[in-house]
Formats: C-alpha cells, structure tokens, sequence
C-alpha cells in the first residue's frame, strides 16, 4: 500500500474545500504543488474526481522525480525528510481538503449512519490492534448486533485478494444457512458460525436488504425478547376513518400520536371489524407534530407523519391469526411480539 493509500484511505474528498486550499482544476484532476527542502524540491499532488490521491516529489535540480523516500528500509537522514515534509503535507491536505469518515468504503459508511438514524448507536473501536473493528450495540443490554471488521477477502474465499469491509450479524441459524447460497453473504469471520453471518459491504447487495438483516440481529439484544421497541401496532376504525381511500391518494399521510413513537419506527395498522386484520406497514418519517383536535370519540394532541411501505391481503394477517402470537386484543398502540415480527418477516 503506497503511502497516499494508508493516509487517505478513510477519507472523502471536498472539492470545494481544495479549491480554498490551493487546489486548481484541470478537466477532471485538482492539482496543487509546493516547494520543500529549502526550495531544493517540489511536492506536486494530483487528486481526480473519484478523490483518489496521487503524489510525486521533483527534484529541482535536475527537474526529475525522486522517488528515495518510498524505498522501505531507506532511512538515511536526507531521505528521511524529504518523506518527513512529502506525509506532512499530505495531512495538512487531509485535514483541510477531506471529509474524515470512519470506514474505508462509501456503503460501510451509509450503514453505519443508518444504525445511528434508526438506533442512535455510534460505533465503538474497541481494539487498538485492530483499529478498523467497530461494534454497535445495543444501549440497554450492552450486547453486540453488529461488527464492522476491515480484512483481505481471501479470508472469507481464498479464489480472491483484496481489502473489503465485512458486517457480522446475528441471525437464526436457518437463515444463515439459506443467506450463504446468496453472494455477498459469507460464514462469520471470527464469529461462531452457526449463530453469526458475514455481509460484505461493497455494493452487492442493497443498503435496505442489509438494514433488514441488522434490525433482525438487533432483537437478539433486546432485554425483553418478547417485543420490538421500535416496532407497532396500531388499531384504525374503519368506522370514523377510510384509510384506504386516504392512500389512494397518497402514500404519506397522517396519524394520531398518542405515544413515545419514534422516526425510522414501523407501525402495522390493524383494521377493525369487518376487516379485522393487520393491512399495512408504514414507516414513521416525522414526529411530535402539534395538533389540537377533540370530538366525541377521539382527542389528538400530537400527530404523527408515516409512509406506506406495504399492504397485505385482507385476512393474511386476521386477529384469528394474531391470536397465536398471544395478541387477544388491540384497543390502542402496542409494540410488536418478537415472534410475529419474525413470521410477518419469513412472509414478506
């Protein structure tokens, strides 16, 4: 790995702040240069529209490229610091032209900003050995749903080489065995791997299957197994309210908040009688939104804004059906039994 590589390879580049920098613009490269050494040498770095970093020191006097300092086990004085001022400069473009990230590749990233959206877990690098292994875990129980580890993928297939990013996931063991006919899926790297799954995070497979798995692997970490805090059931009656005809219309609406619900939260509506089952799934998008409203039947203080996700067919998911994941009755909003969130997953 070149010396650019290791420097910049957590990192995002800002065009506009390399333009502040210095940096001019030829088609698509951003180019900067500056003298060292008492002006006996050039530095000149050339970064292209992909952010990928590239460096040449020219020596003055023969108006050639010195290429002494990257020689390992070269530790001359001379040549020590010339690499010296040549990795100085190189930080100062790093921390005044880039967008410091904590993973090396763009969906490693996205994920890790999705679990904080979604559970408000930073992860944690725990290893001073390994300084690319991050955790998430769970706030409550202290528990790992996930690990992100930095590796040589001829570690997980040995027909292959190079540096990947890998998720390790907790799932049941009967869908691990039906994940890994599936690319991108792998047994877990230094994991038990009859309870734990490795995901590799480059692009093979969509953000939304991945968060999928990982609000999976979360439940294994909840104190109480027997509910999904994130997700809900909420009645409607068809008697005050036609929610179907509300959708025809749009697939975002509105919707009475009468408890501690939570953006990124799922809600199943259950329809009353005479439909008497679960219809559709929503995701909630905003919260907390004042609302003063009273009749006979109903009060709202605060609403709630949610997005259609799915619909189900009429009777799919019947109280008669919810009965036996002990759902007796659903007079207002509840979270979710962890079991009916696995059956309602398997039948997705």
């Amino acid at each position: 790995m070149t010396i650019e590589e290791e420097l910049f390879k957590k990192c995002k580049f800002d065009f506009k702040k390399a333009i502040k920098y210095g940096f001019k613009k030829e088609n698509s490269l951003y180019q900067y240069s500056k003298n060292i050494m008492n002006n006996a040498f050039r530095v000149e770095v050339e970064i292209n529209d992909l952010g990928i970093v590239k460096g040449r020191v020219i020596d003055l006097s023969f108006i050639e490229e010195y290429n002494n300092f990257r020689i390992e086990g070269n530790t001359g004085s001379f040549t020590s610091q010339i690499r010296e001022e040549f990795i100085t400069l190189l930080k100062d473009i790093k921390n005044n032209c880039f967008i410091i990230e904590n993973f090396i590749y763009e969906q490693s990233n996205r994920i890790a900003t999705k679990i904080k959206e979604k559970y408000g877990d930073d992860p944690e690098f725990e290893w001073e050995k390994f300084p690319g292994y991050a955790t998430f875990k769970n706030k409550d129980s202290k528990k790992w749903y996930g690990i992100i580890m930095n590796l040589d993928i001829n570690k997980l297939d040995t027909k292959l080489n190079g540096e990947v990013e890998i998720i390790n996931i907790k799932l049941n063991p009967t869908e691990i065995e039906d994940l890994l006919k599936i690319d991108g899926f792998y047994p877990a790297y230094h994991m038990n791997k009859k309870s734990w799954i490795s995901i590799i995070l480059n692009n093979t497979l969509t953000d939304e299957k991945i968060m999928n798995l990982i609000d999976k692997s979360y439940t294994y970490t909840i104190i109480n197994q027997n509910k999904v805090k994130n997700t809900w059931i909420i009645p409607a009656n068809p008697k005050y309210f036609d929610i179907e005809k509300e959708l025809k219309e749009k697939n975002t609406i509105i919707w009475k908040q009468s408890t501690d619900i939570k953006i990124n939260d799922i809600v199943y509506v259950y329809v009353g009688h005479p439909v008497s089952s679960i219809m559709y799934k929503f995701k909630v998008i905003k919260v907390n939104i004042p609302y003063k409203y009273k009749d006979k039947n109903i009060e709202i203080k605060k609403i709630m804004k949610i997005k259609l996700i799915k619909r189900y067919e009429k009777g799919r998911l019947s109280f008669t059906k919810l009965k036996d994941f002990g759902i007796n009755a659903i007079r207002g909003p509840r979270y979710m039994p962890l079991s009916l969130k696995h059956y309602i997953d398997e039948i997705n």
